[in-house]
């Protein structure tokens, strides 16, 4: 099975466990931070994270890189439709890009500025990122578990 069929399988499955997704991410390649510039629509794995429920509420599209000082996080569809950056749930701030160390690799890592989170990257294709979130989580979400989700670049 290539790297994009399980990639698939483990997005489509009803409950895919971590140790999967695990083992998918430690197949995937590195990124560096650059390659993350531009506009994401996201999605997550389904393994019942409390993150899934928050951003289904607050209407969560995707993410946005304009440069690497200047990302937003959680980019969000407001009720008349109309694409946002929703700061408030991004701890009242934005994010930047960085290279970060995350188990034993170096890769691009989305650095939230005003909370110790952390979402790393890797390319699964072309197009498509995964990503896995970490850092202090149980203050947001109420467990420390890492937060699996994929990115798929926006046509331009």
């Amino acid at each position: 099975m290539t790297v994009r069929e399980r990639f698939e399988s483990l997005r489509d499955a009803p409950s895919p466990s971590t140790a999967d997704l695990d083992a998918l991410w430690s197949d995937l390649e590195v990124l560096d931070a650059s390659a993350m510039l531009g506009a994401w629509r996201g999605g997550d794995f389904a393994t019942g994270h409390p993150a899934s429920a928050l951003l289904t509420t607050i209407g969560w599209h995707g993410k946005r890189f304009d440069s690497l000082l200047d990302g937003h996080p959680l980019i969000c569809r407001g009720e008349d439709g109309e694409l946002y950056s929703n700061t408030k749930y991004a701890g009242g701030g934005h994010s930047s890009l960085w290279n970060v160390g995350f188990r034993g690799e170096t890769t691009a890592t989305m650095v939230y500025d005003a909370m110790a989170v952390f979402d790393h990257f890797k390319r699964v294709d072309d197009r498509t990122v995964m990503g896995i979130m970490n850092g202090k989580l149980e203050a947001a979400f109420g467990t420390a578990d890492p937060y699996y989700f994929w990115l798929e670049r926006e046509h331009a």
